[in-house]
């Protein structure tokens, strides 16, 4: 727990935070610069129709006019971005939740992206520029050709090195891993073994939601269902041993959160395919990619049928979380059990709940796929009552939380009571992407 900070260090660092207000006036100036850019559209607007009706407009003309026109309205766009996004991420949350016309960008709007982003739009603006020298190469000297040129390279180098300094190029790149190859724990990402294997395309749903064996199988102390000696050596080599409790997580980058999270495959919410479900809750996600309720202490439930993208977008939003410096730590409900089991066995169950606590977010996949023990029910118990109020859960189960008795029996009322007080619910309905894909290439 972090110590408590006394009034006058608590008072001086809210009178420090206040002075954000300051820049409040300067994006209201910027407010008006976009009026003046609008006047400065419909005059060049106007002056080119009148060119146009009196016979004296050539093609260059045209082209050019329209460029210019082009341009404004890409420097009217990136002062909406700095305006939007900028007040937003600097001065004070704009409450757009709900608004049909939310901007997509601004649900996971931060300093890098906004710099990116900003980069991004100069190097368009550029473009124009440039493209209107060409156009008009005739009256257009070298020097001004050859510098522009310059200039227009300096910027997409600029962009380039923002996009890499932001971790969009590990983004893109990092390998995904399969089902069975992939470690579910921190202390098996082990990045020397890892093979990799071809990414995923942006519309696809998570493959790794639904295991074809029953999870719980592997999860819950003798006796609580069969096979367990043989179960018990599958879970060992997805959850490391507990013989000690789990270390003190210690902030690093954002691509070792990332590795260290256990996350079955890199899943982003930006490629989450919304398509594919029948119905969810879109204005509910977007608010989640915010991670306002990762602040806020909160949780997150996705419930659904397998195959319509819980995994997908409980991973989407650890992989944010951690890209905006929390540690995450991501296993199957299984493997929870297993892990707490074995604290509890070795008599550390309370420390291996308390060193947890260093991490915002935990993620507990696959909850429902089989029925609990009324031991093992009691130790997730444990655990949900022991974040509640201190720390963030994400949860994605098959069933609706009002059938959870069917999977932790007894415990099942006080642990959706706390889980779903401070918790976001989202419900996707639909069909299996994965069996919608399998078909399909049947029929082909």
């Amino acid at each position: 727990m972090k110590p408590t900070a006394s009034t006058p260090t608590t008072t001086l660092g809210y009178a420090l935070f206040a002075t954000r207000w300051l820049q409040a006036p300067l994006y209201f100036g910027l407010v008006a610069a976009q009026a003046v850019y609008v006047y400065k559209f419909f005059n060049e607007l106007w002056s080119l129709i009148l060119r146009i009706v009196s016979g004296h407009a050539t093609e260059t003309y045209v082209m050019l006019a329209v460029l210019k026109l082009v341009d404004v309205v890409m420097i009217a766009n990136l002062l909406i971005m700095v305006i939007v996004g900028g007040y937003e991420t600097f001065v004070s949350r704009i409450g757009l939740e709900g608004h049909r016309d939310q901007p997509e960008w601004l649900s996971h709007v931060n300093a890098n992206v906004l710099k990116v982003k900003l980069a991004t739009a100069i190097v368009g603006i550029s473009s124009v520029h440039l493209l209107q020298m060409f156009v008009d190469v005739h009256h257009t000297p070298r020097h001004s050709l050859m510098w522009g040129t310059v200039i227009h390279m300096a910027f997409i180098l600029s962009a380039a090195i923002l996009w890499y300094m932001s971790g969009a190029r590990a983004a893109s790149s990092m390998p995904v891993h399969s089902d069975h190859d992939a470690p579910k724990d921190p202390a098996a990402q082990d990045p020397a073994h890892q093979e990799p294997e071809p990414k995923p395309s942006p519309v696809s749903i998570p493959s790794v939601s639904i295991s074809s064996a029953p999870a719980p199988s592997v999860s819950v102390p003798p006796g609580a269902i069969p096979a367990q000696s043989a179960a018990r050596s599958a879970v060992h080599s997805a959850v490391p041993s507990t013989a000690e409790p789990t270390a003190p997580y210690k902030p690093r980058g954002t691509e070792a959160r990332i590795r260290d999270a256990g996350f079955p495959s890199r899943k982003l919410l930006e490629e989450f395919d919304d398509s594919h479900p029948r119905s969810f809750d879109r204005e509910t996600v977007a608010r989640l990619g915010k991670l306002d309720f990762v602040a806020a202490r909160g949780n997150a439930v996705f419930v659904g049928p397998p195959g319509t993208g819980k995994t997908h977008l409980a991973v989407g939003l650890g992989v944010r979380a951690c890209q905006a410096g929390h540690g995450v730590l991501f296993a199957t409900a299984a493997q929870w059990a297993y892990r707490l089991t074995e604290a509890r066995d070795g008599g550390r169950l309370s420390e291996e709940l308390a060193s947890l606590d260093a991490y915002p977010l935990l993620i507990i996949d696959e909850v429902g796929y089989a029925p609990f023990d009324a031991a093992t029910a009691h130790l997730l118990f444990q655990l949900v009552a022991h974040r509640y109020e201190r720390a963030s859960l994400i949860v994605t189960s098959d069933r609706p939380l009002g059938r959870w008795e069917e999977i932790f029996g007894g415990a099942a009322p006080a642990l959706v009571d706390r889980l779903a007080h401070h918790a976001e619910i989202v419900r996707l309905d639909g069909d299996s992407y994965r069996m919608r894909r399998a078909i399909s290439s049947w029929a082909d």
